[in-house]
């Protein structure tokens, strides 16, 4: 391995501060790295050709109050196969509010679980007062990586490959003030981005549409009875799909100024907005209470748009058993099997209006992601993440086979923990070839050891372990969403 550090942050994070996410697999890391000619344990496929990304939230100062794991500067982590070699980098992200504390040496805003109040500039996001990180979705789109942040704000542009930094996306003058969420879609036959956000203030969600080269090409209102807090969306060729949950800030507390979120005595509902050239309104549809942080594809088939995605058994835990006193409650929110998500299914009618909804699994797990070349049609696999208890840490993954009705699932071993596995397609396969022709890429962290890897898996059996260990020049901190850019992506821009 050829690694050189090419930058230390300046940090005043307290190493005597006993916080679970700023310690062990969450233990942040200050260094920027190039690396070249990677230790491989295994061997790489000479048909796996891209870069994975992925996004971590890592914090670089002391919190202002309490900390919460999603208020973590942005950091991108890329790692590019190519002829059966790998290199990697990677890079803080050069946000407005992460120059502005190293200009001030110290956290200047406080995070989700602190009163807003705390913050000592005016900040960003559906809040107001919260710091931009970036640090939450990564995805490729007109040859630009795009890191967001979930509760809205700039789209930092990067090279995906080099890492170089580009700014905040600007689509000619005409990016939102209302900024972008996370959890934006690329819809590879068109080349559009798809987006949303949401807001404070009426009409509270606006979705919209840029094209192939980067301009705004739509933008309109969602209209919702009041402030809401979704967090993805899906699509298909004419629909784009968004939501009203009923956990979301509770009006009582709000008006203090305080951002408490609470499920409320209310159906879940589900927007289908007609993409740009479709024409006709927006259909809502109205389903069980519950919250979805992610989903994963969605399709139409005859008057039915079928989603998948996963749906919480229990989106209000309790304290969680066993924590700390001080960090149960945010242990609770942050742990899959306290908020126990399952794969589900909902079906919308078009010309009835009518919901039916099914679980497509009964186990726990979350964060999927399936072969892209599949979107927007029905899919066979699915790739999920499985949850440490206690933890907002992955342990493994898992493989569903929506067609079989079937699910397998692997460890990654005590102590070693993953991110999001994007499906890599192997470089020269078919659509018209098995769903599954390619492979599974994660980071992990492993405790045991004190050392990071990338591993690749192939996707038709990841249960018999990954193909190539590739080692990292440092412990990366666990982190959650990534994607991956095929070579044949990258060369189209």
């Amino acid at each position: 391995m050829k690694a050189t550090l090419v930058n230390r942050v300046h940090s005043t994070i307290d190493p005597a501060d006993d916080h679970p996410y700023l310690n062990g697999a969450w233990t942040p890391m200050m260094e920027e790295w190039d690396a070249e000619e990677l230790s491989v344990e295994g061997s790489l496929p000479l048909d796996l050709d891209g870069v994975y990304l992925r996004n971590s939230e890592n914090p670089v100062h002391q919190p202002l109050g309490k900390y919460h794991p999603f208020d973590g500067d942005g950091v991108l982590h890329a790692i590019r196969f190519r002829d059966g070699k790998a290199s990697y980098r990677n890079r803080f992200i050069r946000t407005q509010g992460f120059l502005a504390e190293q200009a001030a040496g110290r956290a200047l805003w406080s995070g989700l679980a602190e009163m807003p109040s705390r913050s000592e500039r005016p900040g960003w996001g559906a809040q107001g007062a919260l710091k931009d990180s970036s640090s939450t979705d990564v995805v490729v789109h007109a040859g630009r990586a795009l890191s967001s942040f979930y509760q809205c704000g700039a789209l930092y542009q990067l090279d995906p490959q080099t890492l170089e930094q580009y700014g905040p996306a600007d689509w000619n003058g005409s990016f939102p003030a209302e900024g972008v969420s996370a959890h934006a879609k690329v819809d590879t036959t068109t080349g559009e981005l798809l987006f949303f956000n949401y807001s404070k203030q009426a009409p509270h969600m606006y979705c919209g549409v840029v094209d192939a080269a980067g301009k705004l090409i739509h933008y309109q209102p969602v209209p919702l009875p009041g402030p809401r807090l979704p967090h993805d969306m899906a699509y298909t060729r004419r629909f784009m799909i968004l939501n009203d949950f009923p956990l979301f800030w509770d009006a009582s507390l709000f008006s203090r100024g305080l951002h408490v979120a609470r499920m409320h005595d209310l159906p879940s509902r589900f927007a289908l907005v007609p993409r740009p050239g479709v024409g006709g309104d927006i259909c809502w549809f109205e389903a069980d209470p519950t919250y979805v942080l992610h989903f994963v594809n969605a399709w139409e088939e005859g008057d039915e748009v079928v989603l998948n995605g996963y749906r919480q058994r229990s989106p209000m835990p309790p304290p969680l058993a066993g924590a700390p006193r001080a960090y149960a409650m945010l242990m609770a929110y942050t742990d899959l099997h306290s908020l126990k998500p399952q794969l589900w299914r909902w079906r919308f009618n078009l010309r009835t209006g009518a919901t039916r909804e099914e679980p497509l699994d009964e186990g726990i797990s979350e964060f999927g992601s399936f072969n892209h070349r599949n979107a927007m049609q029905p899919n066979r696999y699915v790739y999920s993440a499985l949850g440490e208890p206690g933890m907002f840490l992955f342990n493994g993954l898992c493989k569903h086979d929506l067609r079989n009705k079937t699910r397998q699932d692997l460890s990654f071993g005590a102590g070693i923990f993953g991110s999001e596995a994007p499906f890599a397609p192997r470089k020269g396969s078919r659509a018209d070839q098995a769903e599954d022709d390619g492979y599974l890429v994660t980071y992990i962290t492993d405790m045991n050891r004190d050392r990071s890897e990338c591993w690749v898996y192939a996707a038709q059996d990841p249960g018999a372990g990954p193909l190539a260990k590739v080692r990292l020049p440092a412990r990366i901190p666990s982190g959650t969403h990534a994607c991956w850019a095929s070579s044949e992506e990258l060369a189209s821009h």
